[in-house]
């Protein structure tokens, strides 16, 4: 029998950069990681929200810095990225969560201008960060990965195709990525949150939310954003380095519920 190796659960001192961090999930991930000692670089479209998250993070004893990124701009990821490993002295661990929402019909005359919209934000941007960070991912120890998609990746509703889309193409780089990645230590893992209280949904009538959570999921309730921060750190952990090429859904038993 072979002997007993202790893993490491602790992120304290990794640097971790988080994309659509100023609020919702994006927040809670950059929060959840702040608490567990690792370095965060939040990282939005704005500086105005990056920078109030990041002084949340200090008021509580953690370490952050804010940058502005608009993922759709090419030309602004290498520098952030570059900036991001330059402060903290490297980087670890990278959570591809900005995202947006996109309602449209097949047939609306906007929907090429939304279909652009939503693959550029929400599937192109996610590997031309990660192509970025991959400089950096190579020189660390514990190199992870984590997209964000969602259940309309597994299942689908009416009028968020382009949206459906962008998710589905998420999770088939991440197992792409995974199988490039893999020889070298670097974990690339996908998160399907399902329905989560975020400002997105915040527009949703609480009783209009109660329904559905009831009808659709097991928990017969939303989520919060913290429940699927703590998934993306479990993912990031030294001991998690098995575990690539997932897909696990954050739903509540949404996706398990057949009825």
């Amino acid at each position: 029998m072979s002997e007993f190796k202790q893993l490491s659960r602790s992120v304290k001192g990794l640097t971790v950069l988080v994309t659509g961090a100023a609020s919702g999930m994006g927040r809670a991930t950059a929060l959840v990681f702040a608490a567990e000692g690792a370095n965060v670089a939040v990282t939005d479209i704005t500086s105005e929200g990056t920078e109030a998250v990041a002084q949340e993070i200090g008021k509580s004893g953690g370490t952050a810095k804010a940058w502005a990124l608009d993922v759709a701009d090419r030309n602004a990821i290498p520098a952030v990225i570059n900036g991001v490993a330059a402060h903290f002295g490297g980087l670890d661990i990278l959570v591809n969560n900005a995202g947006i929402s996109v309602r449209v019909a097949i047939d609306d005359d906007g929907y090429d201008d939304a279909w652009a919209k939503a693959i550029s934000v929400m599937l192109t941007a996610h590997q031309r960060i990660i192509r970025a960070a991959l400089p950096h991912l190579r020189k660390s120890k514990c190199p992870r990965i984590v997209n964000i998609a969602s259940t309309e990746a597994l299942g689908a509703t009416a009028l968020h195709s382009p949206y459906s889309a962008a998710k589905a193409g998420v999770t088939g780089l991440t197992r792409s990525l995974a199988v490039e990645l893999g020889r070298e230590g670097i974990t690339v893992n996908c998160i399907c949150p399902g329905p989560i209280r975020t400002g997105i949904t915040d527009r949703i009538p609480e009783e209009h939310k109660t329904i559905y959570a009831k009808r659709r999921t097991a928990l017969g309730r939303y989520g919060e954003p913290e429940e699927v921060a703590h998934m993306t750190l479990s993912l990031c952990l030294p001991a998690a380095s098995f575990l690539t090429g997932a897909v696990i859904p954050v739903d509540g038993g949404l996706m398990a519920r057949n009825a």
